[in-house]
């Protein structure tokens, strides 16, 4: 009696593999994008599991980042290593010049406020000196006006306005005398 055959699942190659080769069986000019690597995926190797479209992008971004892969403008092309890398935007960095072997490099300080030393006195305060002429620093106090007129009679009471005499805001525009004109015809 013959034993019958287990189904078994086959086994799948690596996913930077079928990356690999997905990329270049399909052998666009541009490269290949996310979507077009996956269908192949899909109708080359059956039985993927059930996060394909998750582990293909986990699998695009390390082979990205390790430099197997270039990708630009959303396609994904195979790195010639006889080819510069692409410039990135914006300005590129100045080259650094080596420095001589002989030269000792201070160490860098580092950025704020020095911490301050617990072994440390404290510092006697500050003793206030005046800057000479005898008065406070910036604006002098606003006075309050007397409340006598200059002979010390009480001040003149407004009817409706301020008591300093003139009312809030625009006064109003003064009408000059009218002369009279005779036209004669």
């Amino acid at each position: 009696m013959a034993t019958p055959e287990v189904n078994k699942p086959r086994s799948l190659p690596p996913y930077p593999e079928m990356i690999l080769k997905a990329i270049e069986a399909l052998n666009e000019e541009n490269g290949s994008n996310k979507t077009t690597i996956s269908k192949y995926i899909e109708s080359t190797y059956g039985g993927l599991p059930q996060g394909h479209k998750a582990l293909l992008n986990v699998h695009l971004a390390k082979m990205r980042d390790s430099g197997k892969l270039v990708f630009w403008k959303n396609n994904y092309t195979i790195r010639d290593p006889n080819t510069p890398p692409r410039r990135g935007r914006g300005r590129p960095r100045k080259p650094k010049d080596p420095l001589s072997p002989g030269t000792i490099v201070a160490p860098s300080r580092p950025r704020g406020r020095p911490p301050k030393d617990p072994n440390e006195l404290p510092r006697p305060p500050k003793a206030k000196t005046s800057g000479g002429s005898g008065r406070p620093r910036g604006r002098p106090r606003k006075m309050a006006r007397p409340s006598g007129g200059f002979d010390g009679s009480p001040p003149p009471m407004v009817v409706g306005g301020s008591p300093s005499g003139r009312g809030r805001g625009r006064p109003p525009k003064m009408k000059g005398p009218l002369a009279e004109i005779s036209v004669d015809q």
